[in-house]
């Protein structure tokens, strides 16, 4: 097997938790290096780890192969862009840009070099989600006409990075969690024809949206995506409904909260949600009403990083496309100006 040798330029929690690890324990990957400005907090991890005080001699080094852009979101342009240039193959985090155009740019970069350039939307990966995905795609629901998501937290405080509560471009709810849900929106549904968006700010000491509501308009399906930092009792994550049943799941996947506990990916038991935690399926199959509690498969962000060995070494297909990246970016900005100008916004 040859390694890829894997560089990235944030050793924050996005680095910690869902990098990192990832690339630590996949045989596929060298965890090569890191971009820490002046603390080595990467090495007392990961002893071997090569460690950058600049951006620059990071890309300067010959033996780095892929690099992970996880820096705060008004960066992915610029530093996606860099080391394109300088010939890496880039996963870069959600949101992909925060503008279409910028986007565009990185993509036919990427194509011009004949790099390969990958969103790193990991909530695919969720176990509720693939629950969810699979119970649309087997058919369990007949025609999906409604579908709701939903992503809340009770955050009355402001967040200790300062980069997402200061408004500029890319910050906010919509940025930060709501790319998450219009990817699985997008995934199980395709793009829409239209979309609605009420965008606010709620708490009174946050100075960015830290509230949505999207409508996706599609031919015979609405799809509602939601999220609010004031919610204490949070509803359902996830509520899908169609011509034979409904399906209802909560948020529980537990791979983040094992890796905030140290735990280090891998295992039988890994992404394994509790018993207690099955989704509920109420349809009808074979003429019979049913109404039965559905276990999820297991998450695992690993299996991103797995198809990303496999599409370079392999010319396997990306886990997310940069063209997947763009239309999360594309519902975006519809739904900006949709809230700014109080109308529905065709595609």
């Amino acid at each position: 097997m040859q390694f890829i040798n894997t560089a990235i330029l944030s050793y924050g929690m996005s680095g910690q938790l869902f990098h990192a690890p990832f690339l630590q324990v996949d045989k596929g990957f060298t965890l090569y290096g890191v971009w820490e400005r002046s603390k080595n907090l990467a090495q007392e991890k990961y002893p071997s780890i090569k460690t950058y005080r600049t951006f620059e001699e990071l890309l300067a080094d010959e033996a780095i192969e892929l690099v992970v852009v996880n820096t705060p979101n008004y960066t992915h342009y610029q530093y996606t862009k860099r080391a394109l240039e300088a010939g890496k193959h880039v996963v870069v985090e959600k949101p992909f840009t925060v503008l279409v155009e910028e986007g565009e740019e990185l993509m036919q970069l990427a194509k011009d070099n004949r790099l390969l350039l990958s969103v790193y939307h990991n909530r695919r990966f969720d176990s509720d989600y693939k629950a969810i995905k699979k119970i649309v795609k087997e058919g369990w629901l007949g025609e999906v006409v409604e579908a709701e998501f939903h992503y809340d937290r009770y955050k009355e405080d402001l967040s200790p990075k300062v980069h997402k509560e200061t408004p500029g471009p890319g910050t906010g709810a919509l940025y930060d969690l709501g790319s998450h849900l219009i990817d699985q929106a997008l995934q199980l549904f395709g793009m829409p024809e239209a979309v609605f968006a009420d965008i606010q700010t709620m708490r009174s000491v946050s100075q960015v949206d830290d509230y949505f509501e999207l409508l996706l308009y599609y031919k015979k399906l609405r799809v509602r995506l939601h999220s609010s930092y004031l919610v204490r009792e949070a509803l359902p994550a996830y509520a899908l409904h169609g011509t034979k049943g409904s399906f209802i799941k909560a948020k529980t996947d537990v791979q983040e909260t094992a890796l905030q506990a140290g735990q280090m990916p891998g295992g039988e038991a890994w992404g394994a949600e509790p018993e207690n935690e099955k989704g509920l399926l109420h349809t009808e199959k074979d003429g019979r009403i049913i109404k039965e509690s559905i276990t999820s498969e297991r998450g695992n962000y690993g299996d991103y990083y797995t198809a990303i060995y496999k599409a370079i070494r392999e010319k396997g297909t990306l886990p997310v496309s940069a063209e997947e990246g763009l239309s999360v970016i594309k519902i975006i900005t519809a739904a900006r100006q949709s809230s700014e100008q109080q109308k529905v916004i065709r595609l």
